[in-house]
């Protein structure tokens, strides 16, 4: 069952509700698209959104690596030589871990789609549903609350907040949401590197009593040695992310003392699930809890995501809003979302189909 054809191209999907981070504005959502077609006639998609500010990659550079003449190694490969397949991929595209994503996703949806079983079924599927978080951007303190009351009001209980610009008023967001809301949502938070030691350990401080479940990525990605300065107790809540991209970075990370306690894995920063899985592996072994996260991606590499988080023991926490506020999408279909839980269907691979 050989690969016939792969078909390249990119969209931009579109932002209905552009937001801020610590370090830049997002308003459009520009994805490349993979699909795989067999000689069957059975095809596979996959899509690549990268974070140049993360792993340095552009999208103009990961079409680049997906053009004709470097793809052509897969046509008449066997898809039953799956493994060498993705070991090939992730050779061949070092430094592009969003073309080497897509890729590696259409492989994984094709040869599931080629044995007739949905992809965390062939991976093997320790969870039904989680609570995926949904992201509240850079705000004052009333934008906070009114988009927090608009995502509860949608079914949402878990809620990101994105701080790292002022600490007196990031703490002041989460006290405020705190005293509107109760008990009754989930908030935690990404710093995106914007806190020195220092400003994370007063953060922690700050708002002990408010109960925030994690902070994920304080401190800038290259200073591992700081976060594992952070108290013992501090590091307990932080989530490695941007400092977490390979799974040699994974093994870094848990050399004593342990930076943080959680893993944030992003099929965008790795390189699609063979890679993603690695991490997981590691992770495992040393006691370390997952945290899957996204960039503004289509439901093609989100229902990927999930797939691959829901093979995992340690997977704990999902953050894979990344489709939910698009303008469109080149799929229907894959994930399922039902009040704030999401789940993966039953159809072969991804179960997404082309619009």
């Amino acid at each position: 069952m050989k690969i016939k054809d792969i078909k390249v191209w990119s969209v931009d999907l579109g932002n209905t509700k552009p937001y801020t981070i610590a370090f830049k504005t997002v308003d459009e959502v520009k994805n490349a698209f993979v699909e795989i077609t067999l000689d069957n006639g059975l095809t596979g998609i996959g899509a690549g959104n990268p974070s140049e500010y993360v792993v340095g990659e552009t999208l103009d550079q990961c079409l680049d690596a997906l053009q004709e003449n470097n793809i052509e190694f897969l046509i008449g490969r066997d898809i039953r030589e799956f493994n060498q397949l993705t070991f090939d991929v992730w050779k061949r595209f070092p430094e592009n871990p969003s073309a080497r994503a897509a890729l590696d996703i259409a492989l994984y949806d094709v040869f599931t789609k080629f044995l007739d079983v949905p992809l965390v079924k062939f991976l093997g599927q320790k969870i039904k549903k989680l609570p995926t978080s949904n992201t509240i951007g850079i705000k004052n303190v009333e934008e906070t609350l009114k988009e927090a009351e608009d995502y509860i009001k949608r079914g949402f209980r878990v809620l990101k907040v994105k701080l790292g610009r002022d600490l007196m008023e990031d703490v002041e967001r989460i006290m405020k949401l705190r005293e509107k809301f109760g008990p009754n949502i989930v908030i935690r938070i990404d710093a995106n590197q914007g806190y020195t030691v220092e400003q994370t350990i007063q953060f922690y401080g700050r708002t002990y009593d408010l109960d925030v479940e994690l902070i994920e990525q304080p401190l800038p990605a290259k200073a591992i040695s700081e976060m594992k300065s952070l108290p013992p107790e501090v590091r307990e809540k932080v989530a490695a992310d941007e400092s977490l991209i390979t799974p040699v970075d994974a093994i870094e990370l848990l050399k004593p003392p342990k930076a943080a306690k959680i893993f944030n894995i992003k099929l965008m920063k790795c390189g699609g699930v063979s890679q993603a899985l690695k991490i997981a592996d590691i992770a495992l072994h040393e006691d370390v809890d997952l945290f899957w996260g996204c960039n503004d991606e289509s439901i093609v590499s989100i229902t990927a995501a999930l797939h691959t988080a829901f093979a995992c023991t340690n997977t704990k926490y999902i953050d894979l809003d990344g489709s939910l506020d698009l303008a469109r999408d080149v799929v229907k279909g894959g994930f399922i979302l039902k009040d704030g839980y999401m789940s993966c269907s039953d159809k072969p691979g991804l179960g997404v189909e082309r619009i």
